[in-house]
Order: C-alpha cells, then structure tokens, then sequence
C-alpha cells in the first residue's frame, strides 16, 4: 500500500490546549503535517481544523479515531484530493520596476490569474489561489524577474459529498434527544436518603 495526499476535516469546539493535543497525535505516530488551518466553521462557536498530511489510508483511518477521542472534537473526516474541492492562496513579491518595464511579466501574471494587491515604488505584491502545482509555477515564472518573496497559505478544503457539518449536527443533537430519559432508580433512592 502506497502513501497518498489525504486532507482531514475535523470540527471542534474552540478550546485553548485543543491544537496541542492534537499535534501530539501527528508527532506520536511520527506523520509529518504539510498543511494545517484553522478557522470558524458554518456553525457558530464550532472551528474547522484543515489537516493536509501523505500516508496510507489504514494509518490515517487509525488518526482519525483517535483525533475523535478527544473530548473537544465533535466529528473528524478524512478524505482524497478527488474528494475535496480546495485552493490555497500565494503571494508574490517583486521588484516594482522589473514588472513595469516587462510586458511578457504582465501576460503570465494574467495566465496564472494573479492580481496586484500592494504597488509601491520598489516593490509589488501579487496574489493567486489554486492548488499547489499552479502556485508553484508562478514562482518559477517569477524568479527570473527578482522575486524578493513567496508564502503561500494552508489548504482550506469543503468535502464535495458533505451535506455540512450543520445538518450532521442537527442530526446528533436530534439522536442525543432520542427516547425519553429513564430515571436511575439508584440515583432517586439515594437522593431521598441523603435529603439532596
């Protein structure tokens, strides 16, 4: 079985100390996180952990459970890049005047749909999304012009055959509602022979 590019999707509450236990998952099993997000979900109070790490799926199927483990953690999915839809956003710095003096800089700035977000006199900032290869190409087009700087972002990632997380969590909640409690008998005698 060979190693493959899986994205999780985990939905937590947002507690200080979550993120820590939970790279200490990743570091226990020795996996290496290549992309790592966190933002509000859908839901309010609920957070979206986006978790980008290449393994074999038997390990991956084993984090995720134990990610779930976690008192915090309300669902964690896991899934293939044919499974997701997803971009990541770059930026690029140049120098102001090897772009301004280039019409051909211009045309492939356009062709890898990048936009300017900062001109100043001695540089230029361009943004882009995409996925990895496309961001990737960017730079090696813009290197030969004086690129001073890249970054790009973490994945965030929407799972194409999801209903949402929202509508999972109606579902739970309508499951924890279920049958009617039944009281505990033992509970009850005890509360009437301590007078609590």
């Amino acid at each position: 079985m060979a190693k493959e590019e899986y994205t999780i999707t985990v939905y937590t509450e947002n507690q200080i100390g979550l993120l820590n236990r939970i790279a200490i998952i990743f570091s226990r099993r020795k996996i290496n996180v290549e992309s790592l997000n966190t933002s509000p979900s859908e839901v309010p109070g609920i957070h979206r952990f986006t978790i980008v790490i290449h393994e074999m799926e038997d390990i991956v199927r084993k984090l995720v459970r134990q990610i779930e483990k976690q008192v915090e953690v309300l669902k964690a999915y896991y899934n293939t890049s044919d499974e997701i839809v997803w971009q990541e956003l770059a930026l690029y710095k140049v120098p102001t005047s090897e772009i301004t003096e280039k019409v051909k800089v211009e045309r492939l700035l356009r062709q890898y749909g990048a936009k300017a977000v900062v001109i100043r006199k001695d540089y230029t900032v361009f943004e882009t999304t995409g996925h990895r290869e496309e961001t990737d190409g960017l730079v090696k087009v813009l290197e030969p012009y004086g690129l001073i700087e890249f970054v790009r972002s973490a994945r965030v990632a929407i799972i194409k055959g999801s209903r949402g997380f929202h509508e999972k969590l109606k579902e739970f909640e309508s499951m924890a509602e279920g049958p009617e409690l039944v009281e505990n008998e033992f509970l009850a005698h005890q509360e009437e022979v301590f007078d609590i």
